[in-house]
């Protein structure tokens, strides 16, 4: 990659929006697992990743997904953040908003 184009990648990459929000990920019957992420766009992807391949995860869910051969698992997102928050104010607002969706769901953390 030449020079020029770095730095346009770099560019353009500083300009994305932030996604940053709380979802949550169905299993097969009640199973429940409620996050957050500050890329909402890649967490799903990153999280099927890491369940397949044996990843970091929560050990209720290697275990649903083990149990349902990673069949019947659905990815929401259930809120998503003002994308113009400092980062500071919007890490602080994710741990507060995703216990507060946490107990609402009666969900495991992802």
């Amino acid at each position: 990659m030449h020079k020029e184009q770095r730095r346009a990648a770099r560019a353009a990459h500083k300009d994305q929006v932030a996604d940053a929000g709380i979802y949550a990920f169905r299993g097969p019957g009640d199973a429940l697992w409620v996050g957050h992420s500050k890329t909402l766009a890649s967490v799903e992807n990153r999280l099927r990743f890491s369940l397949r391949t044996n990843g970091i995860a929560p050990p209720d869910l290697t275990k649903a997904w083990v149990a349902a051969q990673g069949e019947g698992f659905r990815f929401e997102v259930l809120e998503r953040l003002d994308p113009d928050l400092v980062p500071m104010a919007r890490d602080d607002l994710l741990k507060a908003r995703v216990l507060v969706w946490r107990d609402t769901l009666r969900a495991g953390a992802v």
